[in-house]
């Protein structure tokens, strides 16, 4: 079967490396210059960095499983540490290494600038939610979720409002409480305390998965076309046709604005979310207590330190930051931070449809197409998340199960 996959980002390589495996032929078409979509490695100015931050948790197994799959070694890869979440307030919330869910309580227990009164009402809550089976309404905020809860104190500020935009990219009052109760249902409410870590890359995010998944494709006779955009995609007699060339099937795995171009009947109309990172140097080198803090108060909102000197000040959803320009926005975070010596060299990188936007009551396509010889992949299809690598892992490995069964 031969099986055209239109985008090379992480839900188009699971979708190609699931069908080679399978014994398919496989052609991948990718419109940019190396594999990765939205999460991949940039070289800028001699520094390999991201084009953007993302958080990975121990719960992404499917991502984990296909990175084992293509000889990229998630222990290697990757720091491994359990969750702390901790601010420039002073606030810290770290997780132990007891098992679950011993490990969510003895962290709540513990954190610091937190009533006891808080807690108890905070644990009683999160119990709640799991007998619950973490159902909500299709059209509740996260906002109005905390509020009936009575979640309206230092947790919600420090916490559960972090969190929030860090997975939806979307503030309380915006986002879906049901994609928020999702994440923290396979994430602080799993009961694998494995699944609450979080994997902080050691390398760049090509060389998670893309790098090592386009040598195994070519390894095992996939074939990988780079700077090769798909302009139509027509129905033949036997299949299909990408470009006039005939295929059998095709799976679709671009950007979900791109979609509607190639199939339009798969045509969508989100709204989307920008995500800006500043990479910022200092000299000397200087190094944080843990590799992740929440910033509150000014247009940053995580820092990450990258190593060797570099932090990583990411920007998320949209706000008074859009307006400035790269060496304003430097300036002003600068300011923010409050840390010494700033080299001259910084570098802002603007993805103005980053995500998706995750608000209530967002309707997300089937990934069938009114053609079963096409099929969509991307996160945006994976409906329990929001946008996520481990959504659209999941997503580009069930368009080519499906391609592969029927």
């Amino acid at each position: 079967m031969k099986v055209a996959v239109i985008g090379g980002g992480w839900a188009g390589l699971a979708a190609a490396v699931e069908l080679t495996a399978s014994g398919a032929e496989v052609t991948l078409f990718e419109a940019g210059r190396v594999l990765g979509g939205r999460a991949r490695g940039v070289e800028i100015d001699g520094r390999q960095l991201d084009n953007g931050q993302h958080i990975l948790l121990g719960a992404y197994r499917d991502t984990l499983a296909l990175m084992r799959r293509v000889g990229a070694d998630p222990y290697e890869l990757f720091d491994r540490r359990p969750l702390q979440v901790i601010d420039n307030t002073g606030f810290r919330l770290a997780l132990p290494r007891m098992p679950a869910p011993l490990n969510v309580a003895w962290g709540l227990l513990t954190a610091n600038g937190v009533s006891f009164g808080e807690k108890l009402k905070t644990a009683l809550w999160m119990d709640g939610i799991k007998r619950r089976g973490f159902k909500l309404p299709s059209e509740m905020t996260v906002a109005k979720w905390l509020d009936a809860a009575g979640q309206t104190g230092t947790l919600r500020r420090h916490l559960w409002e972090p969190l929030c935009l860090a997975a939806l990219n979307l503030p309380a009052e915006r986002a879906s409480a049901q994609l928020f109760a999702n994440v923290l249902r396979d994430s602080l409410g799993s009961s694998h305390r494995e699944d609450t870590d979080l994997l902080l890359p050691r390398v760049d995010l090509g060389q998670l998965l893309p790098e090592p998944a386009g040598q195994w494709l070519q390894a095992h006779g996939a074939q990988i076309r780079l700077s090769t955009r798909v302009r139509q995609i027509t129905e033949a007699e036997n299949g299909i046709a990408i470009d006039g060339e005939p295929f059998a099937a095709a799976i679709i795995a671009t950007a979900p604005q791109h979609v509607g171009a190639l199939w339009s009947a798969a045509a969508t109309n989100f709204a989307y979310e920008p995500i800006a990172t500043l990479y910022r140097n200092f000299e000397p080198e200087i190094k944080s207590p843990f590799p992740m803090s929440n910033h509150l108060g000014g247009h940053c909102q995580w820092v990450v330190d990258r190593g060797q000197g570099m932090l990583a000040c990411v920007l998320s959803g949209h706000g008074d930051w859009e307006i400035l320009d790269d060496a304003t926005l430097a300036a002003a975070l600068d300011q923010e931070l409050g840390l010494p010596n700033p080299t001259g060299w910084h570098k802002v990188i603007r993805e103005k449809r980053a995500t998706f936007s995750a608000q209530p009551g967002l309707h997300r396509p089937d990934f069938r197409t009114t053609d079963p010889r096409v099929l969509l992949a991307g996160d945006y299809t994976w409906a329990d998340y929001p946008a996520t690598l481990e959504g659209a892992v999941r997503s580009g490995l069930r368009a080519a199960r499906h391609l592969t069964k029927s």
